[in-house]
């Protein structure tokens, strides 16, 4: 009956599925040990010198052997030609008495010779001999080749057989044969020494097994005396890499500690060996290094409160020059136009000092970590329109066009509206002053995880560089630039700890004379974990991701450009 087809295939199925499950369990081995090979130096230094010394092993044991079976072959054919030159010596001598001539005589003296010369003993050991006559010198009927010891005559490789031939008397050669046995099936090594004397051919055939057993003796010995030498080198490197390579990893390990925070651990002494100068060493440097940072947060918690203090004790003052101030704006039509002048200028430095002085009572209390985040629903999207709509006049002023990307449906996430417009703010504020009058894009992107604002500029742009310096207090990035041009050099700052506060992120990209990119990204939940952003911060959007979002249900009142 025949199996199903379906049955078959199910199983090659199967079969498929085991091969690349285990494709998969040997790749991921593998780079397990290629991550261990590079982040262990124990593993990289035994791993060599296993690699090292097997092949030393090797090498010299190849090389051992190699001599010793050259010696025990050149000794068993110093023997066996000594040998077999004894024999011929001796069949020459009973040929003498013999005529070469009665062919009768002859194969009685060459049955007598054969059983004779078995029965000599010598140096060599065991052996077997063959007699092979030629055909003109013998009897009718009468046998060829004699052997002993059931040898079988083909043993005699032809080419010897020649060589022999054509000899002259006396004259030995010899060669590595297989010798074969008509009692047995697998030949066995052996040396052929043959020689012509008279009218025969006299060989003596050794075995080699004796030789044999010996080399794989020998084999065997070199084999496991390499093995337990490459083990024992592989347990020296071991223990000797594990002292040095211990005090290192517990560095290591007091380092991240001390990396994590926790100035006060140090590394445990032992000895007075260099390893041990390290460890002091090691300990006098994170002892420097928790006192200078000790006196660093000191001094900055000093710096923070001298702001925090000043910021305050100024308000009070500035509050007083305010007043006076607004009134002497209020008549500056009544003064006459220097005077007029001065108001103005009074007035506007005021609100820049103002607004500074906001700024650094904001970042005082994040300093404090007395920012708190005050978080409700709010759709995102509105929050961009009113940041817009208020920096119209700005807009105005500097002549750049503004495009608004938003989907149709609501953007809603947790988020403190205040702080959020405070960063859209700073954000969209910066790509009006350094934008060069030239359009700047504002998009914004959802997920169920999370919702994107970008504001994209196309002026002076940023370096790679300055891209990670645009967040640090007071910096600008062209320290001549007027101040006119600017504001306090804390808006992105405050931006950022506003960002970080909703468990979000605030970054920046550009290119000179290209223009910049920020990109804040928020969780929709507060406090959610981000993992990845709706919006990417590339300068040039992608066309597909584009049009996609053109027509992710886009209503006609977003998706057109609004002109300032």
């Amino acid at each position: 009956m025949a199996r199903p087809a379906f049955l078959s295939t199910t199983r090659l199925t199967r079969y498929r599925r085991f091969a690349r499950a285990g494709a998969r369990k040997a790749r991921d081995a593998a780079a397990a040990l290629a991550f261990r090979w590079r982040r262990s130096l124990q593993l990289r230094v035994v791993g060599s010198t296993l690699a090292v010394s097997a092949l030393v092993v090797a090498l010299l044991g190849w090389f051992l052997v190699a001599r010793i079976e050259e010696g025990l072959l050149a000794e068993k054919v110093r023997g066996a030609t000594s040998e077999a030159w004894s024999g011929a010596v001796y069949t020459q001598s009973q040929l003498s008495s013999v005529g070469a001539n009665d062919p009768e005589a002859l194969e009685s003296l060459q049955a007598g010779l054969i059983a004779d010369l078995a029965s000599r003993s010598g140096t060599v050991g065991r052996y077997s001999v063959v007699i092979i006559a030629s055909e003109r010198d013998l009897a009718p009927g009468a046998q060829r080749g004699r052997a002993t010891g059931a040898v079988d005559q083909r043993s005699i490789p032809p080419t010897l057989r020649r060589s022999v031939s054509g000899a002259p008397p006396l004259q030995q050669r010899w060669t590595y044969t297989e010798i074969r046995y008509r009692n047995a099936t697998a030949p066995q090594p052996g040396l052929v020494v043959g020689s012509r004397v008279g009218p025969w051919q006299l060989y003596y055939l050794f075995p080699l097994d004796q030789e044999q057993d010996t080399l794989s003796l020998v084999v065997r010995t070199v084999t496991l005396v390499g093995a337990a030498l490459v083990a024992l080198l592989v347990a020296i490197a071991y223990l000797v890499t594990r002292q040095v390579v211990t005090p290192v990893r517990m560095a290591a390990h007091i380092a991240q500690r001390f990396e994590a925070g926790r100035l006060r651990e140090r590394m445990h002494v032992r000895g007075a060996d260099d390893l041990a100068r390290l460890a002091s060493s090691f300990n006098s440097m994170a002892a420097s290094l928790e006192r200078q940072i000790g006196e660093l947060e000191e001094l900055g918690r000093v710096q923070r409160r001298f702001v925090s203090d000043v910021s305050h004790e100024l308000r009070t003052p500035l509050t007083t020059v305010r007043m006076a101030a607004d009134v002497i704006y209020d008549c500056r039509d009544r003064l006459d136009p220097d005077a007029a002048r001065a108001a103005e200028l009074l007035q506007a430095q005021l609100d820049r000092f103002e607004s500074l002085l906001a700024d650094l009572l904001e970042i005082s209390r994040y300093d404090a970590g007395a920012a708190v985040l005050d978080a409700s629903p709010c759709d995102v999207r509105d929050l961009v329109r009113a940041v817009v709509d208020a920096e119209r006049p700005l807009l105005a002023r500097s002549g750049s066009p503004i495009a608004l990307d938003m989907p149709g449906e609501p953007c809603t996430a947790e988020v403190d509206p205040r702080r959020v417009d405070r960063i859209l703010r700073n954000l969209v504020g910066n790509a009006i002053r350094y934008g060069e009058g030239r359009q700047i894009e504002i998009r914004v992107g959802c997920d169920e995880n999370a919702v994107a604002v970008t504001v994209r500029d196309h002026g002076i742009g940023l370096t790679e560089d300055q891209a990670t310096q645009v967040f640090r207090r007071f910096w600008r990035a062209d320290p001549a630039r007027a101040r006119s041009a600017g504001g306090t050099g804390l808006g992105l700052a405050i931006a950022l700890e506003d960002a970080r506060l909703h468990g979000g992120w605030l970054q920046a990209t550009g290119s000179p004379g290209e223009g910049a990119l920020f990109r804040l990204t928020l969780p929709v939940s507060a406090g959610a974990e981000l993992r990845t952003s709706p919006l990417s911060m590339a300068l040039a959007p992608d066309p597909a991701e584009a049009a996609a979002s053109q027509s992710h249900d886009a209503g006609p009142a977003e998706a057109v450009s609004h002109e300032a």
